[in-house]
């Protein structure tokens, strides 16, 4: 008779996986292997009207939860996975996400929103949680994934940036910048570029044409470094204040890289980076840039939340 379902066997430190899969024939030979993965019984299936196999049933909710930049393979143990075909930003729609699982015997289990992903990182798991369930549950699945993109994976787009750095100690050659090599590495991580680095003194007035400049001269993000502390002589959020048709935040509610500033100019994102950015791996800058880069508008409510975790 044809096993209902995979076996899986497990050997702590060593193996987790199938042993025998779903509609494997049972051999004679088949069972001192059953009984050592603790089968004394096993089951055959046949299905009634109005239920589906835990493997069809990851299979039609895959379909209508997947979509581009997505791929998924056949299911394992009952399980599927998304994961993600290209280097983009994972956009969650975490209400509806907790509408599916408040279905009953339904699990689908996601990467936190605004993940940045990788090719080939796991996007989700999903499955019934039994071996059969009611076709009613996964038509539920169904009818909330078509309402709306549950899951989405945003492409990054090749922005050209300029860059503003600030302090009298940089343009006259007292320390060596130090900003500069670490904001390109991580543009040119997500396939963005630094077209110019402008090195500016303290007056409110250069660093504001220097932005200016760069928007004329079709950047789509400046970024400017340095001068980014409350000392009577760091006057760089003035001067981005002056260049911007918007101010979206001078603050974070994320530590380290509370002083970071955001604002637009016609569109155009222009960063205040603070000091801890040379410093620290991730700051909130590395975790608003990937949604900038996303082509997303950071509002100040959105800002706001990251409190919530911003302790890095």
């Amino acid at each position: 008779m044809r096993l209902a379902h995979d076996l899986t066997r497990i050997v702590p430190g060593v193996f987790k996986g199938r042993a025998f899969t779903k509609g494997h024939i049972i051999r004679e030979e088949d069972i001192p292997e059953l009984l050592k993965i603790g089968k004394e019984h096993i089951y055959v299936l046949e299905l009634s009207d109005g239920e589906l196999h835990e493997d069809d049933a990851a299979l039609r909710m895959a379909a209508v939860l997947g979509g581009e930049n997505m791929t998924y393979e056949d299911p394992h143990e009952g399980k599927v996975v998304l994961k993600s075909a290209i280097q983009g930003l994972l956009k969650v729609d975490v209400k509806r996400l907790m509408q599916i699982n408040l279905i009953d015997e339904i699990a689908v289990v996601s990467r936190k929103n605004n993940t940045v992903l990788e090719p080939g990182d796991k996007i989700c798991g999903l499955r019934a949680i039994p071996l059969t369930v009611a076709s009613e549950k996964v038509e539920a699945v169904e009818k909330i994934a078509r309402e709306m993109n549950v899951l989405t994976v945003k492409e990054f787009k090749s922005l050209k940036v300029g860059v503003v750095t600030t302090g009298s100690e940089v343009l006259k050659g007292r320390i060596q910048d130090k900003f500069g090599p670490v904001v390109r590495a991580k543009l040119e991580k997500f396939g963005s570029s630094v077209i110019e680095q402008k090195i500016v003194g303290d007056a409110v007035e250069d660093i504001r044409t220097a932005i200016e400049e760069f928007h004329a001269n079709g950047a789509d993000m400046v970024i400017c470094t340095g001068g980014m502390s409350v000392d009577p002589d760091d006057r760089t959020p003035g001067a981005i204040k002056a260049a911007a048709t918007q101010v979206v935040s001078y603050g974070m509610p994320v530590l380290p890289g509370s002083m970071m500033m955001l604002a637009y100019r016609e569109g155009m994102p222009i960063f205040g980076l603070p000091g801890c950015v040379i410093f620290d791996d991730f700051t909130s800058f590395d975790m608003l840039l990937p949604r900038v880069l996303a082509g997303e508008i950071v509002t100040r409510a959105e800002i706001a939340e990251l409190g919530h975790g911003g302790l890095l």
